[in-house]
């Protein structure tokens, strides 16, 4: 299916690894010029050069969102590159190591500002131009602990709520101007992060380094879901794909689980 999304400008924070790097790659695939953001130049220009490689276009900006200067000038230099940006995937974000006993309110603050604050930022300094020429795509990436909150990531699971709710929020705000928002909320996926997690159960459960054992045990256990699996980055970056394409145009405020059914939830 052709995603109309040929000539289209993106950009995709937090795309120098991980789910990032697999939207980013994804988006390049169907034709979109990527706009790559990251902290670390190397691994920034690494997502960049695989998407050169394979035939796209990239660029690269490099910026911590959690400020407001450094923000807009990643939003600025963001437009620079290809003339202007047309579709914003909010990737960019931290876990924290929290909990309801060891969390402080500085905690709490410091995850919303990683998570949400950083969002707002570059929704404000783009969308503008999108109201201008009529179209626009904003993505967040959520997580299953939207709705399903974790006690050990208590500020965690609280940020990616209120980004979901932002999304509807802003889809209202948005209404009539061409302009979709929406939400991908992944459950556990198979990232390094994933992996480094996998390997500290499997010790902890005296099963060595065998991560492919812990993650059986994972799915048998507290992650199983009906599809008895985990999710794939490039499941993300295609469910990206149609958010930010025209044919999904009537797709919006909406809240997409990607997580085999892990969170027993209708909504």
């Amino acid at each position: 299916m052709d995603l109309q999304l040929q000539g289209k400008r993106a950009l995709v924070t937090g795309a120098s690894s991980g789910i990032g790097r697999a939207i980013a790659l994804g988006l390049a695939a169907e034709g979109v010029a990527v706009v790559v953001h990251g902290r670390d130049r190397d691994r920034a220009e690494g997502t960049a050069a695989a998407v050169t490689a394979a035939g796209g276009r990239a660029a690269v900006v490099l910026g911590d969102l959690a400020a407001d200067a450094m923000a807009t000038e990643v939003a600025e230099r963001a437009a620079t590159a290809f003339g202007g940006i047309d579709i914003l995937v909010n990737n960019a974000g931290g876990l924290g190591a929290d909990g309801w006993t060891a969390a402080t309110p500085a905690d709490w603050l410091g995850l919303y500002n990683t998570n949400v604050a950083t969002a707002v930022r570059l929704i404000r300094a783009l969308t503008p131009r999108m109201r201008e020429g009529k179209w626009g795509r904003v993505i967040q990436i959520g997580s299953a602990a939207n709705p399903n909150p974790l006690p050990l990531r208590a500020a965690y699971s609280a940020a990616k709520a209120a980004l979901a709710n932002l999304t509807v929020g802003l889809s209202k705000e948005l209404a009539a101007t061409g302009i979709t928002v929406n939400t991908v909320s992944p459950g556990p996926v198979l990232v390094d992060g994933w992996w480094d997690f996998a390997r500290t159960f499997a010790r902890g459960h005296g099963l060595g380094d065998d991560v492919a054992a812990a993650t059986r045990m994972l799915l048998d256990g507290p992650l199983a879901n009906p599809s008895d699996r985990l999710v794939e980055p490039a499941e993300i970056a295609t469910a990206v794909a149609f958010l930010a394409s025209p044919r999904s145009a009537s797709v919006n405020g909406a809240n997409l689980r990607i997580d085999g059914g892990l969170v027993p939830t209708v909504n």
